[in-house]
């Protein structure tokens, strides 16, 4: 019976569920809505936060810049956007851990290229547009890459790029006519990364999980030698042949 107690059979019951003090919370994430991180002054955003509940506790923590927002919805609306606006948010559930920061730029002008992010990784697709205050009315637009002319549409249209390589990198900028003005808007520099290695993606697995891996090896290790140890013992004992010691009785004396 010992092998079916301490055998590796038993590992089948240790999981991350019956181990949750060592899988930790999942992180919460900061979405903005729209997509673009550099919006002009007056622009309406939202920022939602995803994020696992405690039971009964359904409130949501807001940062901005550091700083506490009474706010505990689920969404944080920016009706009218002023630059003291931008910076970088977080948030936080009951059933989850602050999230990575997500900045957000609030300019001043006629224009703002605006971009889901700064850097994407190749392959990714790319999305830009050229934004105008109050959405007024913008044609003759034209998108620049270190001040080449890139792409050029007669009516305000999105910049599109299916998959980014490293000749996309650089500093980009549009302009167009609002009537009959010829505006532009600030540069804003896109970065396009390399594949992440998978010998070095292992140094970001969160501490958790490695904790988990880890755990789990020894004490298969562990289990694995003794199931060996005590197979062995019994084979040795069945081998055992028992010694009987013969002494005479008295009476043959």
């Amino acid at each position: 019976m010992w092998p079916l107690l301490v055998g590796p059979a038993r590992l089948s019951v240790l999981t991350p569920h019956s181990l949750g003090f060592l899988s930790g919370l999942p992180k919460a994430v900061v979405i903005l809505d729209p997509a673009w991180v550099r919006v002009l002054q007056e622009d309406s955003v939202t920022l939602k936060c995803q994020g696992a509940y405690a039971p009964g506790d359904n409130s949501t923590k807001w940062f901005h810049n550091g700083n506490h927002i009474s706010n505990q919805d689920s969404s944080y609306i920016i009706e009218a956007a002023r630059v003291k606006d931008g910076g970088e948010y977080r948030c936080q559930t009951g059933g989850s851990v602050l999230s990575d920061p997500t900045r957000l730029e609030v300019h001043t002008g006629w224009l703002v290229l605006q971009t889901s992010q700064w850097v994407f990784q190749e392959g990714d697709p790319i999305r830009m547009r050229c934004h105008s205050w109050r959405n007024n009315p913008l044609h003759k637009v034209t998108y620049l890459q270190n001040g080449r002319g890139k792409r050029f549409f007669h009516q305000n249209t999105e910049f599109y790029i299916p998959e980014a390589t490293q000749s996309d990198s650089g500093s980009y900028f549009c302009r167009g006519l609002i009537g009959t003005k010829n505006k532009s808007s600030e540069s804003v520099n896109i970065i396009i990364q390399g594949p992440a290695s998978p010998s070095t993606s292992l140094i970001f697995l969160p501490w958790h999980q490695i904790t988990f891996c880890l755990l789990m090896g020894l004490l298969f290790a562990v289990d694995t030698g003794l199931y060996f140890s005590m197979q062995r013992n019994l084979r040795s004992s069945n081998r055992r042949k028992p010694e009987f010691q013969w002494s005479r009785d008295p009476q043959d004396k």
